[in-house]
């Protein structure tokens, strides 16, 4: 039996921008666990505060108030330097737009956060191919992103989120840029990674993907909920 545990939290977590006079609460205070073996969908609409909530447990961002902890170290303080060895080694990031560096193949895509740690080239090589072998992708290692359909182009960058072993993934609408065959595809890669172990957090406003989920928060106006409040918003 999988034994799930905290590799994530947020505690008392709030987040405001001020713009002169002006401030505008992102995200109202929020305190929430991810675990391991587990699949967690943050919904909701446009401009509700679940990006917020994404880059405040990806320690992209820092919180106005509260403390961020990852695998039970408080980062919540933690220097620019510190906060991206700590993406680098403990969380993997999956967007909606790929992200991928365009002269590059799928492999070398794949092999730049090894690089980034000073892995020899031979572990990294093996290790990147692995990867992308994992989510059913090797056969186009060699091709550049151009020549990648959108779902191809998701699961190389799935790929590159993996392949330093991370214990967290967050992905944040990464179903939003493909069609419905390839979205799906991409679920089940996710869903399998969370059963495997994996902390995997998907941001969306789709409520289409509930279906793989063993969790699901709703973002509503800056508010964290486990309650849907209203459907026609996601529509």
């Amino acid at each position: 039996m999988n034994t799930k545990k905290v590799v994530a939290s947020l505690k008392e977590v709030s987040k405001v921008y001020k713009t002169g006079d002006t401030s505008i609460t992102a995200l109202d205070t929020t305190s929430v666990a991810i675990h391991s073996h587990e699949l967690t969908l943050i919904m909701g609409p446009s401009g509700s505060g679940k990006t917020t909530l994404l880059s405040i447990l990806g320690s992209v961002v820092y919180p106005s108030s509260g403390e961020v902890f990852i695998n039970n170290e408080n980062i919540s303080r933690y220097s620019e330097k510190k906060l991206a060895a700590i993406r680098l080694k403990q969380i993997g990031f999956v967007f909606q737009q790929f992200n991928l560096l365009q002269p590059l193949t799928a492999l070398e895509n794949v092999l730049q956060p090894l690089k980034l740690l000073k892995i020899d080239r031979s572990t990294a090589m093996k290790t990147a191919k692995s990867t992308l072998e994992k989510v059913n992708i090797a056969d186009k290692m060699h091709a550049l992103p151009k020549k990648l359909s959108g779902g191809q182009k998701q699961r190389v960058a799935i790929a590159r989120a993996l392949v330093t072993n991370p214990p967290i993934l967050l992905c944040d609408e990464p179903t939003a840029s493909l069609d419905a065959r390839s979205a799906a595809f991409v679920m089940e890669e996710l869903r399998t990674l969370a059963d495997e172990g994996k902390a995997v957090v998907v941001v969306t406003h789709d409520l289409r993907l509930r279906k793989y989920a063993d969790r699901i928060m709703y973002v509503e106006e800056g508010n964290l909920s486990d309650q849907l409040k209203n459907e026609e918003d996601y529509k």
